[in-house]
């Protein structure tokens, strides 16, 4: 049987005790390989799991997908307790130790680099969710109560044009309401982090709860500082209450 060596992350080398997550087959096949002052925590796994027309309908499995990318999760996470990790991407394979070392010694340089940057600091999550239904009705409310004089005086044809363009209006603040609120936010929660980067919202409403995405943001934040970070999410949900607004912060994940 042709085997592949499964690429978890790299990690410092001497910083991992032995790892003993549990994999999909109930067994721990993880072990380590140092390359200078770097260690990759690998698997050696059938070729075929991932290559060849039966892996490309494995693929497909969502629950076969499901248990190995959980398990490359758990191997991450249990690494960067003990040391700053470089995650690789769920299925990176290669077909040898020594054809993973000629790549990490090609990059060696930039690893390391990496590896300093992120040491003693974690990745979270934090997405602007909106209400919009609920926002969009309160606000309509407001105007409809605002223009009830004009808006009676008004025949019913003419009267419903004008409360099309109310909606419109109420449409605009809302956007307004969301840039401001989210550049402020983000503004003071990189007061508190090392790094940020704006990522692509996927999923953007949650049809069972009507909830919006409006933005997603990864910071790197240093540990000791993760209170205070925590406080400014706290402190920009409480303002934000009356909006429809709110920050949701998930994590810590590997950098």
């Amino acid at each position: 049987m042709q085997t592949a060596i499964y690429l978890f992350c790299l990690a410092r080398a001497g910083q991992l005790s032995d790892l003993t997550v549990t994999g999909p087959n109930g067994k721990s096949s993880v072990f380590q390989h140092d390359f200078a002052n770097v260690t990759a925590v690998v698997s050696e796994v059938p070729l075929d799991e991932f290559c060849g027309p039966a892996a490309e309908a494995r693929l497909q499995d969502v629950a076969w997908v499901g248990a190995r990318a959980l398990f490359h999760q758990q191997v991450i996470e249990s690494a960067m307790q003990h040391s700053p990790v470089l995650p690789a991407r769920f299925g990176a394979l290669f077909s040898s130790t020594d054809s993973l070392e000629v790549l990490v010694k090609r990059n060696l340089h930039d690893i390391n680099a990496f590896l300093d940057a992120v040491t003693d600091k974690d990745e979270w999550a934090v997405k602007v969710v909106l209400s919009r239904s609920e926002l969009k009705e309160r606000l309509f409310t407001e105007k409809l109560a605002e223009h009830s004089a004009m808006l009676a005086s008004l025949s019913r044809g003419v009267r419903y044009f004008k409360e099309r363009q109310l909606l419109a209006e109420v449409e605009k603040e809302i956007r307004s309401r969301v840039k401001e609120i989210t550049n402020d936010a983000v503004s003071r929660l990189s007061d508190c982090s090392a790094d940020q980067r704006r990522r692509d919202v996927i999923f953007r409403t949650d049809e069972e709860t009507d909830i919006e995405t409006v933005a997603n943001w990864a910071f790197l934040v240093e540990r000791r500082k993760f209170g205070g970070f925590r406080d400014v999410i706290t402190a920009v949900n409480a303002e934000c209450r009356s909006s429809g607004l709110s920050l949701d912060l998930a994590g810590p994940w590997p950098p």
